[in-house]
């Protein structure tokens, strides 16, 4: 030990013996007298032993010590082989045998401190302040890698001691050894561009021991708070940073910071919104057009990062937090009449609060591609299933397609959806070959409760005159990849039995839809139920439909997919009701269906969506459910007819006498209810019973909330007058009690 100890005091002594008579510091040596001497001058010379000395210590660093040192102390080598890793001297050559000098000179003192557990003060931040930015100085300045010759390159150097020092970091130290990264990147200002940033975090990402990957994201995020502000290529630069550390870090240990990684990218994809929308009110009060439109891009810069790395992030992690994220992404996507916990839409306004929710939708595509869920239910709970829906109601195409595109990311489990592109008459299904299984019985019990839902968004999403043609194919890939993934003999009917619903919508068209629209939902209700009748394999159901399509053909090419959404597609000023050949009819679909499997008898049950809250979620009300409301407000408005007063004259008197047309009214109106109890599908009977329960429960509380009042009591009741209370006592004699309380 001691003679480690004289070997360690002598190479000190003899270090600054030599940078007394040689410069002390690299800034020294840049002067112009000392780097202005020839090769041969006692100047040169004197650096030439400086460089010896130093590569004396790098030989004591290699000698292994069996004990370790309780005195021994390296501040004042970090110091000097740190000045000398920024040497700008003017010779290159001498230049870069100096910083490769200092390079090896930190290499030794990290190999002889970070295993020594009575060195850990050289993780401490003053000095790690000296030897990350000593290192990353020489990565960031490689102007020396292609010289010729057989010179050590200071770049490569640098990476490799950079890579040691963070493979022997330890749990307590790893936030220490990341922050001087940050902070030189801020200094030299390498956000923008950000190459080198992203270089420097994929070496600190692939250096560190995995189990501490989240202390690195941690960080960057603190970072990205701290430049909230900044401007949006150094946020962008950040955000991309961060992609990268979560793209690797993403299939490890990433602790629990997941949800703090998406919450912390949606509170800035919420500020980014506001300062893109802050800069167009003010761009519209008068500031530059050019310089405005500029802002603008680089905030939807900042943006599409944060959506590729939510995206990135969400994709790869495993299945049961991707199920946790979506539904805390879809927490956050703001929906009108619905409380929003974060995302505050009434400063924003309606074009940021669509802009929000059009980028959150798109994250939540990237998190949901490729997700394959055991089961439906578990892919689609009701909580991420209801207001998934709800947007899929706004009176937005864009929004729309991309609520279609989750549910075909969730509902699509063997990738048959890249199969399914695009909206046409498939003339072999078989050729496609889909893949698919037998429906388990969770499945069948998601479709029991929740395919109405599902049916009633398909419906409404059909007629908005808005659509477009991306909108019907995404729309014919949704009832396909329900077809597919949960369809059996019930679904089938109920899938049959939405499509005529359709097909009768477009023909009735009672709200007074575009011929686009309308020729749009014929031509998806053909490629359907082509689709649909060679999957069933069903001849008779085939030859039907190929029927009407072969006339379609022939006399009304413009509703069929092929045809209708050319651009110049002519289309007729109305459809022709009356020729029933071209339509698809439920008898002849009914009758292919007769077999034993299918209960094609409800087929007859005309298709009527369920009656929900979401319309006044999203502040719209369908036909049907319009017509239901009003019929329920006017019947519970009516007055009751024994209180009216009624002129009693022969004519009432012998009404009231002659009972056989009440009898014969009441004989009816039991058939009718009785037949609906018996024939109508479970989903209706149970809306019905339903909205009867609610109306009841309504009354009940409204009589609840009448005659329960606090009981009077004789001490009087309390007011407080001028801050003083004070009671005002009630006499027995003028209290009102209940009736079964008097006797």
């Amino acid at each position: 030990m001691s003679v480690c100890l004289d070997r360690s005091s002598l190479v000190k002594q003899i270090y600054t013996a030599s940078t007394q008579t040689a410069p002390p510091s690299p800034q020294r040596a840049a002067q112009p007298e000392d780097s202005a001497s020839p090769p041969n001058t006692p100047g040169h010379s004197r650096e030439l032993r400086a460089l010896e000395k130093c590569l004396q210590f790098v030989k004591f660093a290699n000698i292994e010590e069996d004990t370790p040192s309780y005195h021994r102390r390296y501040d004042f080598f970090v110091s000097q082989f740190s000045a000398m890793c920024h040497s700008t001297h003017e010779d290159p050559e001498t230049r870069t045998r100096i910083r490769v000098a200092g390079i090896k000179g930190l290499q030794g003192v990290v190999r002889k401190t970070v295993n020594d557990e009575l060195q850990a003060i050289i993780w401490e931040p003053q000095h790690m302040d000296k030897l990350i930015p000593s290192m990353l100085f020489n990565m960031q300045d490689n102007d020396d890698s292609d010289r010729a010759g057989g010179e050590e390159n200071p770049a490569a150097l640098a990476e490799s001691c950079f890579r040691e020092l963070l493979g022997r970091a330890a749990y307590g130290n790893m936030n220490n050894a990341v922050r001087p990264v940050l902070v030189h990147l801020d200094n030299h200002r390498l956000w923008d561009p950000n190459e080198f940033a992203v270089s420097c975090f994929r070496i600190i990402m692939y250096s560190i021991q995995a189990q501490h990957s989240h202390h690195v994201i941690q960080q960057v995020l603190n970072h990205l708070d701290t430049h909230s502000k900044n401007t949006p290529r150094v946020r962008a630069g950040i955000v991309q940073v961060l992609l990268e550390t979560v793209a690797i870090a993403a299939k490890g240990s990433v602790g629990p910071t997941v949800l703090e990684v998406f919450n912390t990218l949606l509170k800035h994809l919420r500020m980014s919104v506001d300062f893109e929308l802050g800069e167009g009110s003010r761009r519209n009060s008068g500031t530059s057009l050019s310089s405005g439109r500029v802002k603008e891009n680089e905030e939807r810069i900042v943006q599409n990062a944060i959506i590729q790395t939510i995206g990135f992030f969400g994709g790869n992690l495993p299945d049961y937090q991707r199920a946790e994220v979506m539904m805390f992404i879809m927490g956050k996507v703001p929906v009108y009449g619905t409380p929003c916990h974060t995302l505050d839409t009434v400063k924003i306004g309606h074009q940021g609060t669509k802009r929000i929710q059009t980028m959150l939708l798109s994250s939540l595509i990237m998190v949901t591609s490729g997700f394959k869920c055991k089961t439906i239910s578990a892919g689609l709970p009701a909580a991420f299933l209801e207001p998934l829906c709800s947007i899929s109601l706004m009176e937005d195409s864009e929004l729309r397609q991309l609520v279609l595109e989750i549910l075909h990311n969730i509902i699509d489990r063997h990738d048959n959806r890249a199969k399914l592109r695009g909206i046409r008459i498939i003339p072999n299904v078989a050729a496609l070959k889909i893949k698919r299984e037998k429906i388990s019985k969770q499945d069948v019990g998601f479709m029991k409760k929740h395919g109405q839902q599902l049916y009633r968004h398909i419906y409404l999403g059909c007629k908005e005159d808005d659509n477009v043609q991306k909108n019907f194919e995404l729309l014919f890939t949704a009832l396909a990849l329900l077809t597919i993934e949960l369809a059996n003999e019930e679904v089938v009917i109920d899938l049959i039995r939405l499509s005529l619903a359709l097909q009768d919508m477009a023909l009735a068209n009672e709200e007074n839809m575009p011929m686009f629209i309308r020729c749009g939902i014929m031509a998806l209700v053909a490629a359907y139920l082509n689709f649909l009748s060679q999957m069933i394999a069903n001849p008779a159901f085939c030859q039907h439909v190929s029927k009407v399509i072969e006339l379609r053909n022939m006399d009304a090419p413009y509703l069929l997919p092929e045809h209708v959404f050319r651009e110049k597609c002519v289309l007729p000023e109305s459809l022709d009701c009356e020729d029933r050949a071209m339509y698809f009819q439920t008898a002849d679909l009914a009758d292919a269906l007769s077999g034993p499997g299918y209960n094609a008898e409800r087929l007859a049950i005309p298709y009527v969506p369920q009656v929900t809250d979401e319309d006044r979620l999203t502040r719209r009300k369908s036909f049907v459910d319009t017509i239901s409301l009003q019929v329920d407000i006017l019947s519970n408005c009516l007055p009751d007819q024994s209180t009216l007063a009624e002129e009693i004259t022969f004519e009432t008197l012998k009404k009231a006498i002659d009972t056989t047309g009440l009898e014969e009214q009441e004989r009816e109106r039991r058939r009718q209810v009785m037949e609906k109890f018996q024939k109508a599908p479970f989903e209706e009977i149970a809306a019905h019973c339903e909205s009867k329960a609610n109306m009841l429960h309504d009354r009940l509380a409204q009589i609840f909330e009448l005659t329960i009042r606090p009981p009077p009591s004789p001490s009087g009741t309390v007011t407080v007058t001028s801050g003083h209370a004070q009671y005002q006592s009630v006499p027995v004699y003028e209290m009102k009690f209940p009736d079964l309380c008097v006797y």
